[in-house]
């Protein structure tokens, strides 16, 4: 895959909304973590193998980066996510990722994005200990995703965008 695809296929996408998630479950009551994954693998299964058409790509992407960006915000919600928030949220997070893996045609990577759900682990010890270090890091998905998201509206000039996506 070439370089400038990385932000549009893969596995990466799906990834950071994974993290995203797993950095908001953090701060999610402990009663809500288990069942925030099992929703947001309902939410992927039920997307990955429905038919999206070539002509939603930029749609899912643009609504996958959005969903990052609001995902990685919950972390600096004052209380943290109610259960009910937190389940809302990851299904959200499913089903962009489930979108995001059937419109790329690589359902495959939904399963090497969801090892990223692993770090909820290292994510709760933060949360209780040192907040901050979760919540700069949920700050850099949020940059990450509003230059993606702002990226995919620029327009297409030749050999300015592949440039930029490097």
């Amino acid at each position: 895959m070439p370089r400038a695809d990385l932000l549009r296929g893969g596995a990466l996408p799906p990834a950071l909304l994974v993290t995203a998630l797993a950095f908001a479950l953090a701060f999610a009551p402990r009663a809500a973590r288990a069942p925030g994954l099992v929703m947001f693998a309902v939410g992927a299964l039920a997307l990955v193998a429905a038919p999206l058409a070539a002509s939603t790509r930029d749609v899912v992407f643009l609504g996958a980066w959005i969903s990052v960006a609001a995902t990685a915000l919950c972390v600096h919600l004052p209380r943290g996510l109610t259960r009910t928030a937190a389940l809302a949220v990851s299904l959200n997070a499913g089903l962009w990722c489930g979108a995001l893996a059937a419109v790329a045609g690589a359902r495959l990577d939904l399963i090497k994005a969801a090892f990223c759900g692993l770090l909820l682990i290292p994510a709760v010890v933060f949360a209780h200990r040192a907040p901050v270090v979760v919540k700069v890091a949920a700050s850099w998905l949020v940059a990450t995703a509003v230059l993606c998201a702002a990226l995919q509206a620029l327009p297409v000039t030749p050999g300015y965008l592949p440039d930029h996506l490097d």
